[in-house]
């Protein structure tokens, strides 16, 4: 072989390699931007089910914000996504990683709205065919929710009250209370659960917009 095809071999592996570093050095930044802007900032959930129709409905695309969550300790009304207490969260590298960059991850999460807050004593009454939540001896004002008579009807192992809501931990419900399993059926929602606050709808078109609060 000539030096100059071995000169020529040389330049084509060094631009390989080259080529190949910065294809790895811009995954790399890729993951790592991707993983501090979900940690940090927030990330993108899409609704899967009617349980919190009308406010959201199947197939809406919303932005879940994490900005806030150190400093604004959660409020009733507030739309949120979380794990449900009886999530098993993986710990190994991969379920780790999927969970903090969104790709290929099977951790379960619910969307409902904070209802009860820590050490509030609530419960769930019905008069006269409609339904209605008491909140420290108070009906709660509900103008997001569907209906006040598309109900469940409260049964002797769902959590329909009276009772106080231990401190730390919140009573969660979807505002289409006919189609929602929500605190009702598994009780009471840590905190520590909560991955962030649903703000902002942008997709389909048509129903962009800030999610409703109380």
């Amino acid at each position: 072989m000539s030096n100059e095809q071995k000169n020529k071999d040389e330049i084509i592996e060094k631009s390989t390699k080259s080529a190949l570093r910065e294809i790895f050095e811009t995954v790399v930044f890729v993951l790592v931007a991707v993983i501090l802007i979900r940690f940090f900032i927030g990330e993108l959930r899409w609704i899967p089910s009617s349980s919190m129709y009308p406010t959201l409905i199947e197939g809406d695309r919303i932005f879940v914000e994490k900005v806030t969550k150190p400093f604004r300790a959660p409020k009733r009304g507030d739309v949120v996504v979380f794990y449900p207490p009886d999530e098993t969260l993986k710990t190994d590298f991969l379920s780790v990683t999927a969970r903090l960059t969104g790709i290929f991850c099977k951790d379960i999460a619910y969307i409902k709205r904070i209802i009860g807050l820590p050490n509030d004593k609530l419960e769930i009454k019905k008069e006269n065919d409609n339904f209605y939540v008491y909140i420290n001896g108070t009906k709660e004002n509900e103008p997001y929710i569907l209906s006040e008579t598309d109900w469940i009807d409260c049964r002797d192992d769902m959590y329909c009250g009276p009772f106080q809501i231990p401190d730390g931990q919140y009573f969660m419900m979807g505002d289409n209370r006919g189609n929602s399993q929500d605190s009702r059926f598994w009780g009471f929602l840590p905190e520590k659960n909560i991955i962030g606050r649903a703000v902002f709808k942008f997709w389909p078109i048509p129903r962009m917009g800030l999610i409703k609060y109380k």
